[in-house]
């Protein structure tokens, strides 16, 4: 027996959390839309706070610790909302890995370039 895809598999367990939580993104108005991506963006910035808080970041304090433990968790927090927006602008599993794909080469390139100069029409085809 093969191994599920797994990011397949995240988008699958994300849509179903989120029904369970009552996010039903395949009946959302665009004005809902607009709302729930608020909605996970506030939240991830919040999580993107919390993975800070993991790492010590005060040069001047000799307290902290670093923890790797709660670092990864808030990584993973990160995904479900990130999941989440993705879901409700329609995307799939697919679509994102086929997007990656794309938004990679054309960092690449950017490299390649010496991305001395913003173009911002070198992401239009993703």
């Amino acid at each position: 027996m093969s191994s599920p895809d797994h990011l397949r598999e995240i988008f699958r367990m994300q849509e179903e959390l989120n029904q369970r939580i009552g996010v039903h993104t395949s009946t959302m108005t665009d004005e809902e839309r607009t709302k729930w991506i608020l909605n996970y963006t506030r939240a991830m910035t919040q999580e993107i706070a919390e993975l800070v808080d993991s790492v010590p970041w005060k040069w001047w304090a000799k307290y902290q610790n670093f923890d790797k433990q709660n670092a990864r968790v808030e990584v993973i927090d990160l995904f479900h909302f990130l999941i989440s927006i993705a879901q409700v602008l329609g995307m799939t599993a697919d679509d994102v890995f086929n997007a990656y794909v794309k938004k990679n080469a054309v960092n690449h390139e950017r490299q390649d370039k010496g991305y001395v100069k913003k173009d911002e029409h070198d992401s239009k085809h993703i």
